[in-house]
């Protein structure tokens, strides 16, 4: 088996330790955008009952985006019936939507719950939805420190905002 040394990610792993105190947190990023209520500047594709679907701002490849709920918990036990019924469902459509508009091959879905997991922000969770291609993976982001994506935010947000 061969391995991949990323040590870049010990500065990430060192501050990953665990509970902060209340002087360090910062405002929740997805309530913030919210409460800024700029989807254009926010890139908010969409604001349902329960949830919105967002773009991802750092996103590992061209159509990445999120369907998050407006409940701040970081516990999909959590969510209401109602919620988690809504996000599946915005899942479904965001799907669908990104197939029609990208014509990937296959996609990724998935959550990261808790930091250990690998969630960049681990106290309210998010849906991830990326479109893929076959051959689309390489090792620029490991190797080189670098994702390469063919269009930035702003062609994504138009691309997409006239299909939600």
């Amino acid at each position: 088996m061969d391995r991949l040394y990323t040590p870049w990610r010990s500065d990430y792993i060192k501050d990953a330790s665990g509970d902060k105190s209340e002087s360090t947190i910062t405002p929740c990023v997805f309530c913030s955008m919210l409460e800024r209520n700029e989807d254009e500047q926010t890139y908010i594709l969409q604001r349902a009952r329960h949830n919105f679907v967002v773009l991802n701002r750092y996103p590992y490849i061209s159509g990445h985006l999120m369907i998050v709920p407006y409940e701040h918990t970081a516990e999909l036990a959590a969510l209401s019936k109602e919620t988690s019924d809504e996000l599946m469902d915005l899942a479904k459509r965001a799907q669908a939507i990104l197939r029609e508009v990208y014509r990937p091959h296959g996609f990724n879905l998935g959550m990261n719950l808790g930091r250990a997991a690998g969630a960049g922000v681990a106290d309210h969770l998010h849906l991830h939805l990326m479109p893929r291609w076959t051959g689309d993976t390489n090792f620029m982001t490991t190797v080189g420190e670098a994702r390469v994506l063919p269009e930035d935010l702003r062609m994504t947000y138009d691309k997409l905002r006239v299909c939600f």
